[in-house]
Order: C-alpha cells, then structure tokens, then sequence
C-alpha cells in the first residue's frame, strides 16, 4: 500500500503518558507517516501539552502538525501563537473553531473556524499547509445538510489546503460528501478520519456526542460482545479494514487515523492492508 497516512495524537497529562506516547509513535512511525498532528483542548487548555508534543515529533524527525482553534481567543493571542508555532519549524496546523470551555463569556474575535483559516492566511501568507475538518454525516450543530456544505466551502474560500473528516464507518457517506463538495466547487484532499474499535461502550459514546453514526447492525454486534475485549479488537480490525479497502478502492488520497495515542490498533489495519 503506497496510500499516504497520516496519524493523530492528544497531549498526554501525565510523565507516565508520555512515555507511553513516545514508545506507541516510535512503533508507528514504521508506517513512514506523512505527518502527525496532535490535538488541541477547549479554549486551548492543552496548549503547553500540544505545542511540547509537537515539537518533539519534530525533533523525532517527523513532520507535525498543530491542531489550533480560535474559540474564546484574540486575535493578538492568536498572532502571537503563530509566531510561536513558526519558531518551532511547524509547516502544518490543523484550523479548527473548537470548543467553547464553561465560564468563557463569548467565542472570540475570530468566530468561525473560516475567520481563522482567513486570519492565519493574513498573518502568514503560505507559511502552513492548512487543514480544516468536515463531517460526512453533517456537523451536529448545522441547521441542514446544505449549511453545513456552505460552512465548509468558507473555510476553503478562506485559504484551506486540504481536509480531515470526523470519524465515520459508511464509506457512502464520505463519497457522496465529496460529490457534494465538488458540485459546489470544492475540490481540496479530503482525508478520510479513521478510528480504530479498541472498545464498545468510548466508541459509542464519543460517537454519540460528535454527530457520527454508527451502523444499527455494528452497534448491536459491539453491545452483544459486552466485556469481551478480545471479540471488540477482532470485530473492529475486520470492519475498520473492510471501511479502508473501500476507500482505497474508491481512491482517496489518504487515511488519517485517530490512533488514541495508541499503536496495535493502527498498525494492525495497515499490516492487513499490506502497509507494514
């Protein structure tokens, strides 16, 4: 498989964290990744994690890109934090509105992940490849299928290099979203999010809370397995490596997987896939 992957990481909290993530990206980088991108918190409460967890990806001598999110934020801190991410030697962010955290007042100067993607644009010109996120199965805040496409069309107008999908396991959902896209004239790479199914009742509930829907037949299969992790695991590589060979066949650009800072799972697929 000489598909590009690529491989998304959160901030550990704890030293014992991030000894795991450090040995968990050593084992996946055999998998050659195009880059890594580590994940930002609500109103950036994980800054300080995220940029560390970059800069070592960097100094590990692969390529990092920076989730970064506008939420609550001005657009001084903003520009400041530009400046800091292209000190480090970032040429990645991943542009995304965030989430507001509670106590905040209001969204901030820059509202729209649009206002930002635009906003970086002005601050940096073409310095970062940015990414933005979309949602095959439409953002659960959308009022309609078609504000949501019109959401994602702005942020493309407003200088976005490619896309990431939150996680989804109906191949025809990501198709027909890209056959909407280039109907409307958005022709940008759409990586397809990959999640690997490590266990039943996190995958439910995440999905659950993101909008993302997961098949009557996958959910009844993963509840019925009930604490037996071993039948999950099998389950998942089987429906998650059928989900990619899928796309492959239908020719993504590339597979973006949510690793959850951990390697088995991903490596599994893509030995299955005949990456490894």
């Amino acid at each position: 498989m000489t598909l590009p992957i690529s491989l998304e990481f959160f901030p550990p909290k704890t030293p014992e964290g991030s000894a795991k993530l450090r040995a968990a990206r050593a084992e996946l980088y055999a998998l050659k990744p195009d880059f890594c991108s580590v994940t930002y918190g609500a109103g950036g409460s994980t800054q300080e994690g995220t940029f560390g967890a970059v800069q070592e990806i960097l100094n590990e001598g692969v390529a990092a890109a920076s989730h970064f999110s506008c939420v609550g934020a001005t657009k001084q801190r903003v520009a400041e934090q530009l400046l800091q991410l292209k000190a480090m030697g970032v040429k990645r962010l991943v542009a995304l509105r965030g989430d507001l955290p509670s106590g905040y007042g209001g969204p901030g100067e820059l509202q729209y992940s649009s206002d930002l993607v635009r906003f970086i644009r002005e601050q940096t010109g073409d310095h970062f490849h940015i990414t933005v996120a979309c949602y095959p199965e439409v953002h659960p805040q959308a009022k309609s299928p078609a504000d949501d496409l019109h959401a994602y069309a702005a942020k493309v107008q407003a200088g976005a290099n490619s896309a990431i999908t939150q996680m989804f396991f109906n191949a025809d959902g990501y198709w027909r979203f890209v056959e909407d896209a280039h109907a409307a004239g958005v022709r940008i790479p759409v990586l397809p999010g990959i999640m690997p199914i490590t266990n039943s009742s996190g995958l439910l509930r995440f999905a659950d809370t993101c909008g993302s829907e997961i098949p009557r037949w996958m959910r009844l299969r993963l509840q019925a397995f009930g604490d037996d992790t071993a039948s999950i695991k099998a389950f998942g590589l089987d429906v998650v490596t059928h989900l990619c060979e899928q796309l492959i066949k239908g020719g993504v650009p590339g597979l973006h997987f949510y690793t959850m800072n951990q390697s088995g799972a991903t490596q599994a697929i893509c030995q299955r896939l005949g990456k490894l």
